[in-house]
C-alpha cells in the first residue's frame, strides 16, 4: 500500500508531538553513552535473552534498532522519562517506537545509568514483541485500515472483535488488554532477569524504587495502590500517577485474567497466548481454552455480541 509505506518513511509526525525532545535512534544512543562511559552490557545482553526467548514464541526478527526513537536532551523544564511519558510507544502504522530516556530529560546522559538502561530494555523488550505480532490491512478509500492485531481483529467498518472492559474492572475480557498486558509481564521477566544478572539494587526513594519495582516486574499490590507526590516535579508526581494506572488498567487484569482461567497453569497459557500473538493464529490457544472450559471458549470470553452485526447506511 503505497499509503502506509508513505507513512513509514517520514517519523516527523511521531517526534513532533514532542517538540521539547530531541530524538535519537536507540543505536546511536547507545553509541552516545557508551563514549561518555556508560556501560550498555546489560541492554545488550538483556536484548540477546529477548531474542532467544521471542524465537520460541515464532518471532524471527526483533524491532530494528534504528526504528527506535529515543527522546532525551530536552528543553522544557523539568521534563521526566521513562516508559509511563505520555504518548510513546509503538506505532504500527509508522512501524517505529518512540520512548523516552528515564528520569530527568534536559540531559543526554541519564541520571540512574542502571535504571534508565533496565527501562529501555523493558521498553524495547515490550514493543519487540508488538512489531511481531501478527497484523492485516485493507485498503479503504486509499487508506490503510488495520483489520488484525494479533488475535484481535477490526471490520473496516471500525466493529471490533473484543468488548471493552467496564471502567475499574479487575477483571478483563479485552483481548488489547490480554495481549499488552502479556507483551508487558514477557518484558518485565526479561529485565527482571537482567537486573538479578548484573546485581542492580533497587533505589531507595520513593519514586526511585517504585520504578524499579515496575521495570522489573515486582510491583506489590500495595504499591499499585500508593498515590505518590514529589512537591518540587509536577512531571514525576503524573509519572507515579501513570504507572500505577498502567499496573491496575493493564498487568493486574492480565494476572487475574490468567488466575481465572488457567489456575495452576497461568505460565503455559501465557506462553501459548503469545504464540498466538505472533502467529494470528489462535487454533492451539483456542483447543487449550476448550480442553478446560468447553467448546467455543475463546469467543465466548471475547467477541463482542455486535461484531457480525450488519452494517446499515
Amino acid at each position: 500500500m503505497a499509503a502506509l509505506s508513505a507513512m513509514r518513511a517520514d517519523t516527523s509526525p511521531l517526534t513532533g508531538t514532542h517538540p521539547a525532545h530531541v530524538f535519537h535512534p536507540l543505536s546511536e544512543i547507545l553509541s552516545l553513552w557508551a563514549a561518555d562511559g556508560i556501560d550498555t552490557t546489560p541492554f545488550r545482553a538483556g536484548v540477546e535473552n529477548a531474542q532467544r526467548r521471542y524465537t520460541g514464541y515464532g518471532l524471527s526478527r526483533m524491532l530494528p534498532l534504528d526504528r527506535v526513537l529515543v527522546g532525551c536532551e530536552s528543553s522544557r523544564a523539568g521534563a521526566f522519562g521513562g516508559f509511563h511519558h505520555p504518548n510513546q510507544g509503538y506505532r504500527h502504522l509508522q512501524m517505529v517506537a518512540v520512548i523516552t530516556m528515564h528520569g530527568p530529560m534536559e540531559r543526554r546522559n541519564p541520571e540512574r545509568p542502571s535504571l534508565a538502561l533496565l527501562d529501555l530494555l523493558r521498553a524495547y523488550a515490550h514493543d519487540c514483541l508488538h512489531y511481531g505480532s501478527r497484523r492485516r490491512y485493507a485498503e479503504v478509500a486509499g487508506l490503510p485500515v488495520r483489520t488484525q492485531y494479533g488475535i484481535n481483529y477490526r471490520r473496516v467498518t471500525g466493529q471490533s472483535y473484543s468488548v471493552a472492559d467496564e471502567r475499574g474492572s479487575r477483571h478483563t475480557r479485552n483481548l488489547g488488554i490480554v495481549m499488552e498486558g502479556a507483551c508487558d509481564k514477557e518484558a518485565r521477566s526479561i529485565t527482571r532477569k537482567t537486573a538479578e544478572r548484573f546485581g542492580f539494587t533497587e533505589p531507595t526513594d520513593v519514586l526511585g524504587a517504585l520504578a524499579f519495582r515496575d521495570v522489573t516486574g515486582t510491583l506489590t499490590k500495595e504499591d499499585s495502590r500508593r498515590a505518590v507526590d514529589v512537591p518540587e516535579s509536577a512531571e514525576q508526581t503524573q509519572y507515579a500517577a501513570a504507572l500505577r494506572h498502567y499496573e491496575m488498567g493493564v498487568n493486574r487484569r492480565y494476572l487475574h485474567f490468567l488466575e481465572e482461567f488457567a489456575p495452576g497453569e497461568e505460565n503455559e497459557c501465557h506462553t501459548r497466548l503469545l504464540a498466538a500473538v505472533i502467529s494470528g493464529d489462535t487454533t492451539t490457544l483456542g483447543a487449550w481454552l476448550d480442553d478446560r472450559h468447553g467448546p467455543g471458549t475463546f469467543a465466548g470470553l471475547f467477541r463482542t455480541p455486535g461484531y457480525f452485526e450488519p452494517v446499515t447506511a
